[in-house]
């Protein structure tokens, strides 16, 4: 298993505006390459301030320069909403631009929000994605594309620029529905599954719905990857612990709005409404993964346990946190949390492994 820092880029209170948010990404990445994370992922978000990165291909290209070694991962782009063949391209010149650290990560999307915006019917969505999938793994694996479809018809067409990794980088896939599942159980695409600030519970029935999903296309879920990501953040203070179950509830109630459509807009800004049935801020600091390095790392045994991940994300910077807050707390999880999991349940790179015993030969 290897672990990733996980950018959602919200902009709430930074004094320095979305170029603040910028600059602290810029920091909390670099910080994690320092500490041996394996990939660092980007999100994709629109016309709000739930996240300041609108293209992850960007941004991800923005840290080829400022980056050696950690992997850069899309987190995800939200296929839909793109034209493919111009996808498929960017994706190799950022192959090349970070010499071989690419990471596909893609999605159906799920904010109606966003849809509307691009005038495109998100009750289409899956469809759309396994079209347009068709055209972009075409092209990364083969050079060339060729295909007529209901929305998108590419004449043959060759691509001068491929990706250094081969056949093709890794792809991360945010969705458990059957038909995804169906086109990509022939490949070693990773499905990449978040509960946001809803933590473990949801993130346990998110998983078993997976599993049972597998098994409906004809897969044992033990023999393929997993992706998983949570909210982190490691402090001995009590004070300290609450003001993060608040920014995870302030990014709880936007995620919440943008999946129902109902939106208290102020400008770009969604407002700072609660919503039927929230929980409270004690229930989300005790859902997301806060606490201190004992705590966390009791949460990170039990996630390893249960779940037996491939790839476990890391969100340390909610909800806007202050850079400093949120740097001390990847620090911290570096030296104190990590190896109180290695003493429980030893080498974290053996977590998952017979996951992986299952890859199958991928040939351009």
């Amino acid at each position: 298993m290897k672990f990733g820092i996980f950018s959602l880029m919200t902009l709430r209170d930074h004094p320095q505006g979305a170029a603040g948010v910028m600059s602290d990404t810029k920091t909390m990445v670099q910080a994690a390459e320092h500490l041996g994370f394996d990939t660092a992922w980007f999100a994709e978000h629109h016309f709000c301030n739930y996240s300041m990165c609108a293209s992850p291909l960007m941004m991800a290209s923005y840290a080829a320069g400022w980056t050696k070694r950690i992997k850069l991962g899309t987190g995800v782009i939200v296929l839909p909403l793109y034209n493919p063949v111009r996808v498929a391209q960017e994706i190799a010149l950022l192959d090349i631009q970070s010499e071989g650290r690419a990471v596909i990560g893609v999605g159906t999307g799920y904010q109606q929000f966003e849809f509307e915006r691009f005038r495109l019917p998100i009750e289409e969505k899956v469809e759309m994605f396994l079209e347009y999938w068709n055209v972009v793994e075409s092209a990364l694996l083969n050079g060339e594309v060729e295909f007529e479809g209901k929305y998108i018809t590419v004449p043959r067409s060759t691509f001068a620029v491929r990706t250094l990794q081969s056949p093709i980088p890794p792809v991360y896939v945010t969705s458990s529905q059957i038909p995804l599942l169906e086109r990509i159980r022939n490949s070693n695409a990773t499905p990449f599954l978040a509960a946001s600030t809803l933590g473990s519970p949801v993130l346990y029935k998110m998983v078993d719905q997976l599993d049972q999903n597998w098994r409906v296309v004809g897969v044992d879920p033990k023999t393929k990857p997993l992706a998983i990501m949570q909210y982190v953040h490691v402090t001995d203070s009590r004070a300290e612990a609450l003001e993060a179950g608040e920014r995870a509830r302030y990014v709880g109630r936007m995620a919440n709005h943008l999946r129902f459509n109902d939106l208290p807009m102020d400008g770009s800004f969604i407002s700072d409404e609660p919503f039927d049935g929230e929980q409270t801020i004690e229930q989300y600091a005790a859902n997301t993964v806060v606490g201190t390095p004992e705590q966390v790392a009791e949460r990170i045994v039990q996630d390893l346990r249960r779940l037996n991940p491939t790839h476990y994300a890391c969100n340390f910077q909610f909800g806007c946190m202050p850079l400093e807050r949120a740097r001390r707390s990847l620090e911290r999880f570096v030296s104190e949390v990590l190896p109180l999991v290695e003493k429980e349940l030893g080498p974290i790179e053996r977590i998952g492994q017979e996951r992986l015993e299952g890859q199958v030969l991928v040939k351009a």
